[in-house]
């Protein structure tokens, strides 16, 4: 699907000053409140567009929201923005808020569990804007020791040297990473990359990139605070993850189910970092089977 036709599929909502694209599968009025609600978070340094070929099925039973984080995707890319995983949380919480959200349950991706561990660790402390009903994983390093981090994450979150490698970047470059993090790299399309680098540097988004990629600081900077969120957390939780995965692979999974009282933990094997697209039908029956219980 091309960034246009996805472009298609939303609408954009201003939140404190900022515009953010959003897909909402019940953004008729009438649909509002007939089906529970299921919100996606996305990871770096794609957007919701890694969800196309899953949204059918999930609209099937959910309402599915999933926006763009700010420097990401179809949303703004300020600079004048801190990019840390707290401001992009209120945001999200704003946004929710905005389209008559009042429960959910959430699915984070990558970049996008950090975002759901700070949203548990408010709930954890009494702060509930929105109902959270579950909370499902999949393939992040909030323990960011445990990640295996590709050299160009390292690079870009460097203060001095990040601004400079963002600047000189190529979809080549950019295409084979990607395709490193696939078990199958043939099962990545070079549409789906075309689209992606559209998006990613759409709107001076190579700019902004350092700032993003600083997430991983936040990692080690909150790390008790997002893992012990998981540790504490009363709520359901669920581990959904991509064996392959060469950068967070199962024995990242394992950890958190291990250490996360009640979780429940599905791994698909001959998967890499990301499930939704490389194995579309495989991971939407085990999210929906995840989300049922």
């Amino acid at each position: 699907m091309t960034a246009g036709d996805w472009r298609e599929r939303g609408t954009f909502h201003t939140v404190h000053g900022r515009s953010l694209f959003v897909v909402d599968s019940g953004a008729d009025a009438d649909a509002v409140g007939k089906k529970p609600t299921l919100v996606l978070l996305h990871g770096y340094p794609t957007s919701s567009h890694d969800y196309y070929r899953v949204l059918p099925d999930l609209a099937a039973r959910y309402r599915v929201v999933v926006h763009d984080h700010l420097g990401f995707g179809l949303s703004d890319k300020p600079q004048d923005y801190s990019y840390s995983i707290h401001e992009q949380t209120d945001f999200a919480l704003m946004l929710w808020q905005r389209l008559g959200v009042r429960s959910a349950q959430v699915f984070a991706h990558d970049y996008g569990t950090s975002v759901a561990t700070e949203l548990l660790a408010r709930w954890n402390r009494g702060f509930r804007p929105v109902q959270l009903d579950s909370v499902t994983l999949c393939n992040g390093s909030v323990h960011i020791e445990l990640a295996r981090l590709r050299p160009i994450q390292k690079l870009l979150r460097n203060r001095t040297l990040g601004p400079l490698v963002a600047r000189l970047s190529s979809q080549r470059v950019f295409d084979r990473n990607m395709r490193r993090l696939w078990h199958d790299p043939t099962a990545l399309p070079q549409a789906d990359l075309d689209t992606m680098w559209e998006l990613l540097t759409r709107d001076g988004g190579k700019t902004v990139l350092p700032g993003i990629t600083r997430y991983l600081r936040d990692r080690v900077l909150y790390w008790h605070r997002w893992v012990g969120a998981l540790r504490e957390s009363r709520l359901p939780l669920a581990f959904l993850w991509g064996a392959e995965d060469p950068i967070t692979g199962r024995d990242v999974a394992e950890v958190h189910h291990a250490e996360a009282p009640g979780s429940r933990l599905t791994v698909l094997d001959d998967v890499g970092h990301y499930p939704m697209l490389e194995a579309p039908d495989r991971w939407t029956e085990a999210l929906l089977a995840l989300l049922a219980r």
